[in-house]
């Protein structure tokens, strides 16, 4: 196997831990390090598909699948310490790639799964404007604007859909009721007062929860908020009512 090994013309070997629990021992490895092939072992199953997209390699489920076709690129692997005896394994060097490594460190898991959440919600938000490079005012004040919009078609409406448009505006407008109860503002006259701007034309009109008032443009309190999120709000929602409706036919749905 050795010899295999070093005739593909690896040099390091990434071993995943649950498939290879034992195909590695202390000959193989003595073996192995005197051709000078490193040897990584534990590696998570989650982790593999990173890394394989990180250095551009192909797992190989056998020896004899082990060819050069199938190897990744680096510049340098090494296995390093950080200053309290921590050993980590580090890929450097990565031409191709376009990935990287964020190590979280912390006091107790509590303050690192708080991070780790904290960074989680960062990416979203920088993956939502790399997807659409748009972003909206915060504060309700796109919700109150589409809602007024909604109200305005359904004057010109009867019937069903006049109540379907109605209704939805109405919806629309439970999202800045809730953020003004949260911020301890009386949510009746903040949502009509915000109705009564955005059908005067103060499309950008919020709620400000730090002055706890209504302030006429959102932009200059810099409260945004990328605009994939709302969209993606809005047709999830409007796609789970459909579905509902479409249970017990209380609705015909058609295209």
């Amino acid at each position: 196997m050795v010899k295999k090994i070093v005739a593909s013309g690896a040099n390091v070997l990434l071993i995943q831990k649950s498939i290879l629990k034992d195909a590695t021992n202390e000959l193989s490895l003595h073996f192995l390090a005197k051709k000078g092939i490193m040897v990584v072992q534990d590696i998570e199953r989650d982790e593999v598909d990173f890394i394989c997209k990180s250095i551009h390699a192909i797992p190989v489920a056998h020896i004899d699948h082990l060819t050069a076709d199938k190897f990744g690129h680096a510049e340098l692997c090494e296995q390093t310490r950080l200053e309290d005896d921590t050993k980590i394994f580090k890929i450097t060097g990565l031409t191709k790639a376009k990935t990287v490594s964020i190590l979280v460190r912390g006091s107790n898991p509590l303050v690192i799964d708080e991070a780790e959440r904290s960074i989680h919600d960062a990416l979203c938000v920088i993956r939502s404007l790399v997807k659409s490079k748009a972003l909206i005012t915060g504060g309700g004040s796109v919700e109150l604007e589409v809602a007024s919009k909604l109200h305005e078609k359904a004057t010109t409406m009867k019937g069903l859909e006049a109540i379907i448009f109605r209704n939805y505006a109405e919806a629309l407008e439970i999202i800045p009721y809730t953020l003004a109860e949260n911020a301890g503002i009386n949510p009746i006259n903040v949502v009509t007062e915000l109705r009564n701007r955005h059908s005067k034309g103060e499309k950008y009109a919020g709620i400000s929860v730090k002055k706890g008032n209504i302030v006429d443009n959102m932009k200059n309190e810099t409260v945004l908020q990328p605009a994939l999120v709302t969209q993606s709000a809005l047709t999830l929602a409007t796609e789970v009512v459909r579905m509902i409706l479409k249970i017990d036919d209380v609705v015909m749905t058609a295209r």
